[in-house]
């Protein structure tokens, strides 16, 4: 599965008066868990190990975002 439908961004409003330097365009990563109707039955598993790194047992449902790109 094409890992970069995951990601999304906006354009906020960037104020006139707004002391900071405005941020342009926003990024967030999306969970797959979104783009999925129903989990199939007998879907692969991961370690208990490799769960808790990745964040998920079922490898179809990680994101795969980086540390750098934030929190999903």
């Amino acid at each position: 599965m094409d890992r970069s439908i995951f990601r999304g961004s906006f354009r906020p409003y960037v104020s006139p008066r707004d002391p900071c330097p405005p941020i342009l365009v926003k990024t967030f990563v999306l969970p797959p868990q979104i783009f999925t109707n129903f989990q199939q039955p007998g879907l692969p598993q991961n370690s208990p190990e490799a769960a808790l790194k990745q964040g998920s047992l079922w490898p179809q449902f990680v994101d795969g975002f980086s540390r750098e790109e934030g929190i999903s």
